[in-house]
């Protein structure tokens, strides 16, 4: 596969080279799968993984992210070099994204949510997504109670979702949705749902299933690994199995008390389920506390990723670990990204 414009890329990445510090990145993906409704973006195409795979097999080593980890810790960081983290557990990881990974040899850690293994509903992101964002007429009122407070919408013009109001915001961020749109509703209801309890988040979704007259079972495109796939994902040593807690929360927004229950027992399930140490950690939603963080270490973790934007130097804190969330690029613009963060590729 050639990848246009990649041989200019890689020139202006060898003259910025030069003037840089050994530094390493983390990458940060989700989903390897085709969307057309990515309101997070996600979701990368098989097509544009396989170039960016094609771009760090070429021009940088590709590092096991425990690999990674123990070259900080020693103080032999490469410069240049890159790891493969997956957020969440989704079961495009092992039947999109693990072949293309066998195929190119490149070792990757799948973090996963453990609450939501094998189970029948989505993510409640992407459910709220489901009821909001797909083609359609909804009532012109919603009103819901979230956590014994009242909320209530008035949908207007959006109670219509036309097939070109959802083409038009496959294009758009969640934020980015003007005044009385679906986007905007959406995105207001999901910063509400964001900070809260699981259980919280399922109970006002099952408001609006009432609401809106749709089913509860989750769509087979957005669905999670299953005890099995996991066991499966893990066999061998190219793909390595990482905690990301049991529910997904916002772990500052709770109690020490309860972090400590979704650090630790993510961790020991896991390790139930593979029969090996889980040791990786990722920080749902990328959010910490200094107390989040001495519990994933009191845990017996390695090391824990963020989704702060930046690259791994020598004084990065292993449990610390900056990425760089991958989006939808193609390969050129895959290698810009890596250029902009290392100047560099390879040792």
């Amino acid at each position: 596969m050639q990848i246009p414009g990649i041989n200019k890329v890689k020139r202006r990445a060898g003259t910025l080279g030069r003037r840089v510090a050994r530094q390493s990145l983390i990458l940060m993906y989700h989903r390897i799968h085709e969307s057309a409704s990515d309101p997070w973006s996600l979701c990368v195409s098989p097509r544009y993984f396989a170039e960016h795979l094609e771009v760090l097999n070429r021009f940088a080593p590709i590092l096991s992210l425990t690999s990674l980890c123990k070259a900080l810790r020693d103080g032999k960081l490469p410069h240049g070099g890159v790891a493969i983290t997956f957020d969440d557990g989704y079961a495009d990881n092992l039947y999109a994204a693990a072949p293309l990974l066998e195929r190119c040899a490149a070792p990757a850690t799948v973090f996963i949510t453990t609450g939501q293994i094998g189970s029948k509903r989505e993510f409640w992101w992407d459910e709220l997504a489901r009821l909001l964002l797909q083609p359609g007429v909804l009532p012109d009122v919603l009103s819901l109670t979230i956590n014994d407070v009242d909320y209530s919408w008035r949908l207007g013009r959006s109670a219509l979702y036309s097939e070109a109001d959802f083409d038009r915001d496959t294009h758009r961020q969640a934020w980015e949705g003007e005044q009385e749109s679906r986007l905007r509703l959406y995105h207001s209801i999901w910063e509400i749902l964001l900070p809260l309890p699981q259980q919280a988040q399922y109970a006002a979704l099952d408001q609006l299933l009432h609401w809106s007259g749709q089913d509860p079972v989750g769509r087979s495109s957005q669905r999670t690994l299953t005890i099995e796939e996991i066991a499966l994902l893990a066999q061998g040593e190219l793909i390595q199995v990482g905690a990301h807690t049991i529910t997904h929360p916002i772990l500052p927004a709770h109690s020490v008390a309860c972090q400590r229950e979704e650090i630790f027992q993510s961790k020991a399930w896991l390790e139930e389920i593979i029969d090996a140490p889980v040791t990786c950690f990722a920080y749902p939603h990328g959010d910490y506390s200094k107390s989040t963080a001495a519990l994933t270490r009191e845990a017996g973790f390695d090391c824990a990723c963020t989704t702060d934007e930046a690259t791994i130097w020598r004084f990065t804190d292993p449990f610390l670990m900056p990425r760089l969330a991958v989006e939808n690029w193609d390969g050129e613009e895959f290698a810009r990204q890596l250029t902009r963060y290392l100047g560099t590729f390879g040792i």
